[in-house]
């Protein structure tokens, strides 16, 4: 059922509308950043166009045929013959396509073109989720294409993305597109704690850290948060209260030792949400606008010697930073420089 799902109200009231009518378009659209829960949704709609004992019109989702929708056995991400057919759920109306490394493969397309055209095996109608739709290059776009031009009466297509505006126009005019908002902090920390069973401590600093992000909030550990975070804090203690560059170079070692390579993406990210939060004390906005709220006392302090220009500043040298590392550059030189452009600027 809807209701069990976080947040988004309005779009379940859409759905809700919809179901209710019997007026589920064929292709349908589902816009929004990452993790706030469109395939989630997307899912629980699957279920509820299927389901053998509807609570009014939505998924009861107890029965054989809800519980089999949810099974899915993804392929090795190496296997790319997997990935040139639709993956199946264990009921065999409900199936998604997924990206092969950095693009969905034409053959997924016209994979889907053939199964599309089937009457439903079992349920009432057969669901195509393809997930990371952005991923559609021109020639499985095209392959889509000619689905969508013609969708068959019981199928129904709904392309996940959060870069809708990497689809094709003629995607997206075929398409009724459903747009997902990001989630609030309370609606994030209410969920964490009540189905997750973690301490309000934890809770309250990944509802905070998440951006809206349901997903980014469950795929962080606050462990790990809270000591790349102390590490990020001693870079911003170097640059505004101590000034000492050698600590900044020490930092730029640690940041980039290879052992830490997965870190050095999620640092840079804690490191602007930081200087961020720094801006923000400086503006003086209200604790509840922090993200590391539990650390305003130490941030207060860099705030109150940082100056707005200087903060947007070493936010786009972050950003330029991040481009540069895109070309086959030395990660520990351009780190190196970085901070030490910062402690200039």
């Amino acid at each position: 059922m809807f209701s069990t799902l976080v947040g988004n109200e309005r779009v379940k009231g859409v759905l809700r509308r919809m179901l209710e009518a019997r007026r589920v378009p064929g292709a349908l659209l589902f816009a929004g950043e990452e993790g706030v829960g469109k395939k989630r949704f997307a899912l629980e709609l699957a279920k509820s166009l299927n389901c053998r004992a509807l609570a009014g019109v939505e998924a009861c989702g107890h029965c054989p045929a809800c519980v089999r929708a949810e099974e899915f056995v993804f392929p090795s991400s190496e296997d790319k013959d997997a990935h040139k057919k639709i993956i199946w759920s264990a009921h065999p109306d409900i199936g998604m396509a997924i990206s092969y490394k950095r693009a969905i493969l034409v053959d997924a397309m016209r994979d889907l073109e053939r199964e599309a055209n089937f009457r439903p095996y079992e349920g009432a109608a057969r669901i195509f989720l393809i997930e990371e739709a952005d991923k559609l290059n021109e020639p499985s776009s095209n392959a889509l294409l000619k689905t969508l031009e013609e969708p068959p009466a019981t199928s129904h297509i709904i392309l996940i993305a959060s870069r809708p505006a990497a689809l094709l126009p003629t995607i997206r005019s075929r398409c009724q597109t459903v747009r997902f908002s990001p989630l609030s902090v309370a609606e994030i920390e209410q969920h964490l704690l009540s189905v997750k069973k973690i301490s309000k401590e934890d809770a309250r600093l990944l509802a905070r850290v998440a951006h809206g992000s349901i997903g980014r909030a469950l795929g962080t550990d606050p462990g790990e948060y809270r000591e790349q975070r102390d590490a990020m804090l001693d870079v911003l203690n170097a640059l505004v209260l101590t000034g000492e560059r050698a600590s900044l170079l020490r930092a730029s070692e640690e940041i980039t030792d290879a052992k830490r390579k997965d870190e050095y993406e999620p640092r840079l990210d804690v490191l602007e949400t930081l200087i961020r939060d720094v801006w923000r004390l400086g503006l003086g906005v209200t604790l509840e606008q922090v993200v590391n709220a539990d650390v305003q006392p130490q941030m207060k302090k860099i705030a109150e010697r940082v100056e707005s220009r200087r903060a947007a500043s070493w936010l786009t040298e972050i950003e330029r930073h991040r481009e540069r590392l895109n070309v086959n550059i030395n990660r520990k030189v351009a780190t190196d420089a970085l901070f030490l452009s910062m402690a200039g600027s």
